[in-house]
């Protein structure tokens, strides 16, 4: 019996999958049957086939790409490990994004679009000491912090003081690849050695406060660039966000974030 042949349909029950899945998967490479018949084209499988089958069977249920399952199949046990972990910590980053967007919702449902208070006023000239890095929309948070961890230890270590809040700057479009800016302004303008300097020009700006999680900024964005474009401005980068109350306070206030962006008159 275990060297009888199956046939596809039999095959196809024997593993819970349909025949129509077992031969797009011969056509990938991804699982070929041990003898196609020359003159019927009729495709025949080994019983020791199945273990391959169901495999493959379970990672798609786990909605890995077949190009993904393909590698783990052929890979030793070790590197086969390696691949599913890599693919379960995308999937892991993938469920924060959408916890994050369920909580969005669930107070869009709940409260409908969150009024926030955008006004007009001018900033002063800052001069921040800055740290930068490159990062997708995804990863802001935690390479905000990273970056926090690399800025302000140089202060201590020069013995400077820096002006709080923190600051954070980021480009108008958020691009699947960025660079972002975090910044501390000091007393009297320059910063520790060893760290850039960036200038911030005083102006017009467009702001509004955001109390509570950063998930959430984006509901401050919205009315924060919809008052913008209905005022007939025009925004220019970088997007400033001013960390009044950080994690570091938090929980025992809530977190709060100015948000401003430098706009000019829109027929300029």
């Amino acid at each position: 019996m275990q060297n009888e042949l199956l046939s596809i349909g039999r095959f196809a029950r024997l593993c819970r999958l349909s025949v129509k899945q077992l031969r797009h998967y011969d056509d990938m490479g991804l699982l070929a049957p041990l003898r196609v018949d020359a003159g019927s084209g009729y495709r025949y499988y080994a019983p020791d086939q199945t273990r391959d089958a169901l495999t493959i069977a379970l990672l798609r249920e786990m909605d890995l790409p077949l190009a993904v399952i393909a590698q783990a199949l052929a890979a030793e046990p070790e590197c086969m490990a390696q691949i599913l972990r890599a693919e379960r910590d995308r999937l892991a980053e993938r469920i924060s994004r959408d916890q994050v967007r369920l909580q969005v919702l669930d107070r869009l449902a709940a409260d409908g679009l969150p009024g926030y208070e955008v006004t007009m006023s001018r900033e002063p000239e800052r001069r921040l000491a800055v740290v930068r890095a490159i990062c997708t929309p995804s990863e802001i948070g935690t390479t905000v912090e990273e970056c926090a961890g690399r800025l302000l230890p140089v202060f201590g270590k020069a013995g400077i003081a820096w002006e709080p809040p923190l600051w954070g700057l980021y480009p108008l479009d958020l691009e699947e690849r960025m660079e972002i800016t975090v910044g501390a302004q000091t007393p009297h303008g320059d910063g520790p050695s060893g760290l850039e300097l960036e200038v911030l020009p005083g102006g017009l700006v467009a702001e509004t406060m955001h109390i509570g999680p950063y998930a959430q900024l984006p509901l401050a964005y919205n009315a924060l660039f919809t008052a913008i474009h209905e005022r007939g401005l025009r925004p220019h980068a970088p997007v400033r966000e001013a960390y009044l109350v950080g994690p570091g306070e938090a929980p025992q206030e809530p977190l709060m974030t100015r948000l401003l962006i430098p706009v000019q008159d829109g027929t300029a």
